[in-house]
């Protein structure tokens, strides 16, 4: 090695490229094997509804005292039969007879728990029969219906299709929309970061070192994420796993992408690459560490969350952000030394630059962004005056965001068999078929007073105790555990709708109404009910919670109060403006059903702790350039100079959330539009006329109490508005 390629002699540099060497062996040979443990998550994962309920309500707490009825002891898989040219004459006996048998061969099954109910035709379409499958819940229930269904499909009823649907088969299919999670959304996370990689820098090698960042921060996290759920610390569900694998990808690229910068920054001024790397990193250390900082604690409060799935997601997401951020800041500098220059091929900078410029020289080696922020600073107000105008007036459709959530059958964005076949059974037994019952849990001494009170209300046909067990027809007496009955209401509407949730609000105000009976209320309508509530009580308790941690996080990057209190508003107003955009997508354009209520929560965790970044490496940037040379040149050296970095982030994030849209599920299309589409405002709006214009609007005091606020300011500078002194 010789100071011609820009690296150190040897005898200086060999401890450097030794350590080098040592940090970047160890992540290859440590980090690397643990690849394997992202093919293994779906052994710990957790995709029963038990997972997704709200922690502490009264459903949840109904369900857990029934169990003690044996209420909850089998998992129902219904077999629906229907005419395979959707013809309508009624079911023949030979029909029927082979129903029958295929009832009586899969209660053979492993898996099965308890008798086969049925087979039953339809009492609205005689085309239409049905049996019911009880299934043991300790097993795996999407292995258990993918052995029914095949069973089914061995063994036809000429001329009939057989179809499972019930708790038991959409809770399989909701398995297989997460079974191929993994390779989809890596494969087109991962592609499009090299493309927009190599579309930047015009290298072969730059963007595989990226990547291969990113691959073993992944390998890192699937393995602690792996250990942290087996040992029961976290509970990981398969929205959780699809959303870590993103964020990993797109965080680390996004830390990447800044010490990237900098280093080909350093590069161009500093003859020896070790010198550069070191340079870099110093550079980025505090940015990067508060941004990651800011994801990471703002993940951290969803566990302030009642909602069980929505709980579990900042802890699991948390540890990628983590393993991203070591990988970034550890491995890439590693490499990037023992790469040099070379990894720039064939566009290297080369040393010897000055160190410093006037701005007309920065502008003019950065034309875009150059010419942008100039332009921005001669009319700073009424630039962030326009960009505030049109994001509120995107803004003002945010309230008008539904999240009153959807049935099971909208949950899917594809065709899959427990709908086709819940159809199938709706058209055969009414729109209530398979609907469970209201469970209501009282006191004893107080039950015929409870039936009472329920039948007197207009929304229930009627109520009846769980009994002892005993013959068929027999005056049996109710069960009773622990000095409680639990009681079958069936409600007179179908389950998962409006009117099932207001339906369950009638019957908890009518028996609250029953002295002493401290009857509480459960169910299918129930639950949907609680996990509204409890959805709009943790937006609630979250938001705040948010916005002071990123605002003290915020305070002594900046040391400023000022500049984080401008950086919170534009990006809560960035937040609202992409649900204000979502709404009109959603409801005029796309014509979709509604939306899971944790949607506008997510939204804002991932759009206030991600899209701060933007503006978190742009005033980081300017508070350096600031000190040096004052504030309003401070502030367009900085937009300048990180424009295309910045701009490129933010593009790499959106593109890798915008791949959760490849996972046929309503929830998670529409996180990916609001997140993507967020991302984008703050990296190509916020960060690029909002924040720069009020910084130049304000002028000094936007540092204000810190240092930066004092810094000597050129003569003839204007902070009114006007450019004042030509840089």
């Amino acid at each position: 090695m010789n100071e011609d390629n820009g690296r150190p002699p040897a005898g200086r540099s060999r401890w450097w490229i030794g350590a080098a060497l040592l940090v970047a062996l160890v992540w290859l040979a440590g980090a690397g094997p643990l690849g394997m443990f992202l093919g293994r998550l779906g052994e710990v994962q957790t995709n029963d509804p038990g997972a997704f309920l709200p922690v502490g309500a009264e459903s949840t707490e109904v369900g857990e005292i029934a169990e003690e009825f044996d209420r909850e002891e089998a998992v129902p898989a219904v077999v629906v039969y229907s005419r395979e040219d959707g013809g309508g004459g009624a079911l023949t006996e030979d029909e029927l007879a082979g129903i029958a048998t295929a009832a009586e061969r899969a209660g053979e099954r492993p898996g099965v728990s308890g008798a086969v109910a049925g087979p039953f035709p339809g009492t609205e379409d005689p085309s239409v029969a049905q049996f019911v499958v009880p299934l043991d819940p300790a097993a795996d229930t999407g292995d258990a219906v993918g052995d029914l269904r095949a069973l089914l499909a061995d063994e036809p009823v000429p001329g009939l299709r057989a179809q499972v649907t019930g708790p038991a088969g959409f809770a399989a299919d909701l398995a297989a929309a997460f079974g191929g999670i993994d390779s989809t959304l890596l494969i087109v996370a991962v592609t499009a970061v090299l493309v927009i990689l190599v579309a930047v820098y015009r290298s072969p090698l730059l963007p595989v070192l990226v990547v291969l960042a990113c691959l073993l921060a992944l390998g890192l996290s699937g393995a602690l994420v792996y250990l942290a759920a087996d040992t029961g610390l976290v509970s990981l569900n398969g929205q959780s796993q699809g959303i870590l694998f993103i964020l990993v990808v797109g965080a680390c690229t996004d830390y990447a992408l800044l010490l990237v910068a900098r280093y080909r920054e350093e590069l161009a001024v500093r003859e020896r690459v070790p010198e550069a790397v070191l340079a870099a990193v110093r550079g980025v250390t505090g940015p990067v560490l508060a941004s990651g900082g800011t994801v990471v604690l703002g993940l951290l409060c969803l566990l302030a969350a009642d909602l069980a799935s929505t709980r579990s997601l900042g802890p699991v997401v948390a540890i990628g952000v983590v393993a991203a951020l070591l990988s970034a800041m550890t491995f890439l500098p590693a490499v990037l030394a023992l790469c040099g220059r070379a990894a720039f091929w064939p566009v290297a900078p080369h040393g010897g630059g000055r160190t410093e410029g006037t701005l007309e020289e920065v502008v003019d080696s950065h034309r875009f962004w150059g010419r942008l922020a100039t332009t921005v600073s001669r009319g700073p107000r009424l630039y962030w005056i326009a960009t505030t105008a049109v994001l509120a007036a995107a803004a003002v459709f945010a309230p008008q965001f539904d999240a009153g959530g959807t049935g099971r059958a909208e949950v899917f964005r594809t065709e899959v068999e427990a709908v086709d076949a819940q159809e199938a059974l709706d058209r055969g037994f009414g729109s209530d078929a398979g609907a469970a019952p209201a469970l209501v849990v009282a006191d004893a001494d107080r039950l015929d007073e409870v039936v009472r009170a329920a039948e007197g209300l207009p929304v229930v046909e009627g109520a009846a105790p769980v009994t002892e067990p005993g013959p068929p027809g027999a005056d049996l007496p109710p069960l009773v555990e622990d000095g409680r009955v639990l009681v079958e209401v069936v409600l007179a509407v179908g389950p998962e709708s409006a009117e099932a949730v207001d339906a369950v609000r009638g019957l908890r105000a009518g028996l609250a109404a029953v002295g002493g009976a401290d009857a509480l209320v459960g169910g299918v309508s129930a639950t949907d009910l609680d996990t509204l509530e409890t959805a709009r009580r943790d937006f609630t308790v979250v938001v705040p919670l948010v916005l002071v941690v990123v605002f003290l996080v915020l305070i002594p990057l900046l040391r400023s109060l000022v500049a984080p209190l401008l950086l919170m508003a534009a990006n809560v107003l960035s937040f609202a403006a992409a649900l204000g955009v979502g709404t009109l997508l959603f409801d005029h354009v796309l014509g979709l059903p509604g939306a899971d209520p944790v949607v506008p929560l997510f939204a804002f965790v991932f759009l206030v702790a991600l899209g701060i970044d933007y503006s978190i490496f742009l005033m980081s940037r300017a508070r350096e350039e600031t000190l040096l040379h004052g504030h309003r040149e401070g502030v367009l050296r900085a937009l300048t100079v990180t424009g295309g970095v910045i701009t490129s982030a933010g593009v790499v994030l959106a593109v890798t959330f915008a791949a959760l849209a490849v996972i046929p599920l309503l929830f998670l299309l529409q996180l990916a539009f609001l997140v993507a589409f967020g991302v984008l405002v703050d990296a190509l709006l916020v960060r690029t006329v909002l924040v720069p214009a009020l910084s130049l609007d304000a002028g000094p005091r936007v540092w204000w109490p810190g240092r930066a606020g004092r810094a000597a300011q050129p003569r003839g500078a204007d902070y009114s508005g006007s450019p004042g002194r030509s840089a």
